[in-house]
């Protein structure tokens, strides 16, 4: 079940507030005939080359050669100045929260820089695994 795009997801959903991953055409691939979602091979400069990466550069969860292309969707951060209802629990009331204290209040200044070191780690980790390194 080691499969490349499978590796990378799960790195992702290991970052806080990672929500969701698609590579290549993601979602809307599903909307697509196979034959429009298809990624034909074609010559280009005495070298096989994908004319589209509707994939995202994996194919049966194997790099394809093609560009590793995927999007990530992250969450809100819900720790905001703004007062917020919750529960005390011991008491058993409805009650306010207020988070006190600096909080990132979006992740998207980090994200896409934590999102490539992971799929680094990801790379270099199934290179190791495959005996390509160390």
């Amino acid at each position: 079940f080691d499969t490349l795009d499978g590796e990378i997801a799960k790195a992702v959903f290991a970052i806080p507030g990672g929500k969701g991953i698609s590579f290549g055409s993601g979602f809307a691939a599903a909307t697509l005939r196979g034959s429009a979602n298809n990624d034909p091979y074609r010559m280009a400069d005495d070298s096989v080359a994908a004319v589209t990466n509707h994939a995202g550069g994996v194919l049966g969860g194997m790099a394809n050669g093609s560009v590793l292309d995927f999007s990530v969707a992250f969450k809100p951060t819900p720790s905001i100045a703004r007062v917020q209802q919750t529960v005390n629990l011991r008491d058993g009331t409805n009650a306010d929260l207020s988070v006190q204290g600096r909080h990132d209040p979006c992740i998207a200044n980090r994200g896409a820089i934590v999102v490539e070191a992971m799929t680094a780690f990801v790379l270099a980790d199934l290179c190791v695994r495959g005996g390509f390194l160390g």
